[in-house]
């Protein structure tokens, strides 16, 4: 695959912009990623634990910045087959095209739980931990859920539903996670076609809305930037493992899909369960991390608080900007403050 853009024999398009005089669109002049045919059966989890490159297996996945717990990718893997076949055997009823509703802020246990049931063809539906019971029973409406995974701290307002609560940071889900002498998980086959998740939107604009994404959505945005990255040179697998500080929440559509890139990619997350700058700033220096994920707001921080200068963040490379359009002046100042490190806009 080379880095010139395809030759469109096409005249109705514009081979400089990509603009079809025909239909009024414009088309990408990049060449195609080489996704799997949408025919295929195929899981975002399979499609992503696919990419993990070999030598990150022994790695590690996540870190927990609470507790300094680390995750190694070969464990990580296991636990996402463990709880597949502990949650089938719990309830065999709980099918493809099923809701889950997940309450929970930001842990190891987060990514396991979405990815095993991903690969069921369980529909995750992610809420903000903080919801109201208000919001809860919207949410609720709106998704139909059949089963619920919460903390002990948010499952106080998830009504009744037909599987109940599973309450993630008990004993009988730890023994779920770890329980290494299942045998494998049944295989479901999950069409690309179908939902993999339901997203909800921060509700600026009026009452929160659900979102569907297919796996084909995450197949895709996974794919086009992996390819991308291996076209510019930029997984070598000789290179130490990559380090990235979450900032955003894995319940919102930044957070899930940096998580979903950053295993493809075979990284390290370093997990926050609750946001402050100077705490951001600790675990940089701390983990040494190579890029981290952020909001404009957080770019205007970085590049005017004076907190910045108390910490050795030289480590920083990348910092991928998200959410929100981010303003040409705030660009600036940022890129004056870090000369070295890379700004890029999330879209």
């Amino acid at each position: 695959m080379g880095n010139q853009p395809e030759t469109h024999p096409n005249p109705t398009i514009d081979p400089k912009s990509g603009f079809n005089s025909e239909t009024r669109t414009f088309q990408s002049l990049r060449p195609k990623t080489p996704l799997p045919p949408l025919s295929q059966p195929l899981s975002v989890t399979d499609y992503t634990l696919s990419l993990i490159p070999s030598t990150s297996l022994s790695a590690t996945a996540m870190i927990d910045s609470d507790t300094d717990t680390h995750l190694s990718y070969s464990v990580f893997i296991r636990q996402i087959k463990s709880l597949s076949s502990s949650l089938k055997s719990l309830f065999p009823s709980l099918s493809k095209g099923h809701v889950a509703l997940i309450i929970s802020p930001s842990s190891l246990h987060v990514p396991v739980l979405y990815f095993s049931l991903l690969s069921l063809g369980v529909v995750v539906a992610p809420a903000n931990p903080l919801s109201t019971h208000s919001e809860l029973t919207h949410h609720v409406q709106l998704t139909k859920p059949v089963i619920a995974f919460a903390t002990s701290s948010t499952s106080t307002h998830i009504p009744n539903l037909k599987f109940g609560t599973v309450l993630i940071d008990s004993p009988q889900f730890i023994s779920m996670l770890n329980n290494f002498n299942n045998s494998e998980p049944p295989r479901v086959e999950v069409a690309q076609s179908d939902v993999a998740a339901i997203l909800f939107s921060s509700g600026t604009t009026g009452r929160v809305k659900g979102v569907e994404l297919t796996h084909r959505n995450f197949i895709a945005l996974t794919g086009g930037f992996y390819y991308t990255n291996l076209m510019l040179g930029n997984l070598d697998e000789k290179e130490s493992n990559k380090v990235s500080l979450f900032t955003p929440p894995l319940f919102h559509v930044f957070g899930f899909f940096m998580m979903v890139w950053t295993i493809a990619f075979g990284e390290t997350l370093v997990l926050m369960k609750r946001f402050d700058f100077e705490g951001m700033l600790k675990l940089v220096e701390k983990y040494r991390i190579d890029s981290i994920p952020v909001s404009p707001p957080l770019v205007v921080l970085l590049a005017k608080s004076e907190l910045v200068n108390k910490y050795d963040v030289s480590s920083l490379k990348i910092v991928g900007c998200g959410g929100a359009p981010l303003g040409k002046e705030v660009g600036e100042s940022f890129a004056a403050r870090f000369p070295n490190v890379i700004i890029e806009q999330v879209t």
